[in-house]
């Protein structure tokens, strides 16, 4: 990524040892339900922002890697294990997590990969009663609660 070349995106992990910034909008954006990335995402789903790696660049930190199999590495932090990535190895592009961009609503996702191992209930989650942290833990826990999490930003 050239040092001249203006941000569009900019993210990093949990505890901010590892950051990054990316300078063009992503290839695409995309769901995978695969078990696999169930597993690195510790969830129903991961969510990916693909970007072409001359467009992309750690701009903190190093992040430790996974071979999750013989054609690709997973990146996550080594100091909070937040997942940040995969990628093909000697691929041209890497797909980052879209929940650790600073701004995760400007990173839509427009199509699913992996469907035949997507979980039956994922269809339904907007339908489920829906709480705010607030309504959740109520005032006097939410005041109580330190966060020991990096901000959304530098």
């Amino acid at each position: 990524m050239a040092s001249e070349a203006k941000s569009v995106l900019t993210g990093g992990c949990q505890c901010g040892a590892i950051r990054f910034a990316v300078t063009a909008p992503p290839v695409k954006v995309s769901i995978c339900h695969c078990r696999m990335c169930q597993k690195a995402s510790g969830a129903p789903f991961a969510s990916f922002a693909d970007i072409d790696k001359r467009e992309f660049a750690w701009t903190r930190g190093k992040p430790a890697a996974f071979k999750s199999s013989s054609i690709a590495e997973r990146d996550f932090c080594p100091a909070c294990g937040t997942p940040l990535s995969f990628r093909r190895i000697d691929g041209p592009r890497i797909e980052i997590m879209t929940g650790t961009f600073d701004r995760s609503d400007r990173v839509i996702p427009t199509r699913q990969y992996g469907t035949e191992s997507r979980l039956g209930w994922v269809v339904g989650i907007s339908n489920l009663p829906s709480y705010t942290t607030l309504e959740n833990y109520g005032q006097d826990k939410v005041n109580s609660i330190v966060s020991h999490q990096h901000p959304d930003h530098d």
